[in-house]
């Protein structure tokens, strides 16, 4: 029997390139609100369900859950996340403050929900941001949001090493997607500021994930690990 893994933001982006490198070897559930599942190999699970509303995370974990074979999940990555500008001379605060729960208080809720159903060896996974580190101009809280998921992913680690749980970070610096290419010109300026000379795609942060969830990870708990090809080294 295949071990379960919920991915949030699973349908588009970053999410669809870890669901489709899981869906290999783990029963994959991918967790969407508004872009609908397609192209997936037949074996992946989809679920819509709104993880900002009261209780929503909560009850994605009880809905996800029912589509386990064996009723645990062994693996949570924690992909689904917002972007909101806030430049320093003006900004509105209601979407910045609806970015930082989605992409602190909503990761934070899903363990929560899902702790009770997650076993030993159980892994939690984070996708961060190289802007945790460096702020993008114009929307630094942004990264300050991401830096907050990584402070958040050491303490977890802390706390949950006892129970043989596992919880990580994966920083990707920039990713092209099918869905939202950059202009060419963008993509070259990224690229011309990494070691490897290019841009990143989806599936070089899903090799990543796909590690952290193995068991030749066993042993690595607490980490933010970048995937940025060696961006601004």
């Amino acid at each position: 029997m295949a071990q379960t893994v919920l991915v949030t933001g699973g349908t588009r982006g970053i999410g669809k390139g870890i669901v489709a490198a899981l869906a290999r070897d783990y029963d994959v559930i991918a967790l969407w609100r508004r872009t609908e599942p397609k192209g997936f190999a037949p074996q992946v699970k989809t679920l819509q369900a709104d993880l900002s509303a009261p209780a929503g995370c909560q009850d994605a974990i009880a809905r996800a859950l029912t589509l386990s074979e064996d009723g645990a999940l062994y693996g949570l990555v924690n992909n689904a996340g917002a972007l909101a500008e806030s430049a320093i001379d003006g900004f509105d605060p209601d979407p910045v403050q609806e970015m930082f729960h989605v992409n602190v208080i909503v990761p934070a809720l899903l363990v929560a929900a899902a702790l009770d159903h997650m076993p030993r060896g159980g892994r939690v996974v984070n996708i961060s941001s190289v802007n945790a580190d460096l702020p993008p101009k114009g929307a630094a809280l942004y990264g300050a949001s991401k830096a907050a998921l990584n402070t958040w992913t050491r303490g977890a680690a802390k706390e949950l090493g006892p129970n043989g749980i596992l919880v990580n970070a994966v920083a990707p610096g920039a990713i092209n997607t099918p869905e939202a290419p950059r202009p060419e010109e963008l993509t070259q300026t990224f690229a011309s500021l990494k070691a490897l000379g290019r841009v990143g795609t989806p599936a070089d942060i899903a090799g990543v994930v796909k590690f952290l969830l193995s068991d030749a990870a066993g042993f690595i708990t607490g980490e933010v690990i970048r995937a940025s090809g060696g961006y601004r080294l």
